[in-house]
């Protein structure tokens, strides 16, 4: 199950895996209070079309049409995610944004659930393992790939 949820909001049990899809982190939200489980912000819109954007609702058309044409290129990444809904059963996208219907977290969550069908192979081979968590007690990173995993 895929889901798309405010990283602001509170975290619940029904989450499953919450993984934060921003390029940069929220603001005022301190790590623990997050509850994130993996912060790929490789998966995010780039700086230029991010900013270009500036949450301005006019723009939000071409946006839109912009972020699947960059998913593209990150057919590991889209495959990583699909890994992790399917080994958690339950994949929480979150997003920092204060509008809810037009941000980059819903048009991934839309990529995710056509995409079985436009890249059924890189899906099934799965990219990177998600599950280790060797991180050493006290740091709150571990660099999984070029993604960061809290």
């Amino acid at each position: 199950m895929l889901r798309v949820k405010r990283v602001y909001d509170k975290p619940a049990k029904e989450d499953g895996w919450r993984v934060l899809v921003d390029r940069l982190w929220p603001r005022g939200m301190k790590k623990e209070a997050a509850k994130i489980d993996l912060w790929m912000k490789e998966v995010a819109p780039s700086d230029a079309l991010r900013k270009s954007f500036c949450h301005d609702v006019n723009k939000w058309p071409e946006f839109s049409k912009e972020i699947p044409r960059g998913l593209k290129q990150k057919k590991e990444l889209l495959a990583e995610l699909k890994k992790i809904e399917k080994e958690h059963r339950t994949l929480t996208l979150l997003f920092g944004a204060k509008d809810t219907e037009n941000n980059q977290a819903v048009v991934l969550a839309e990529v995710l659930k056509k995409s079985e069908r436009i890249f059924p192979r890189a899906y099934q081979q799965g990219s990177r393992e998600t599950s280790q968590r060797n991180a050493p007690p006290n740091w709150p990173f571990r660099q999984l790939g070029s993604h960061l995993r809290l």
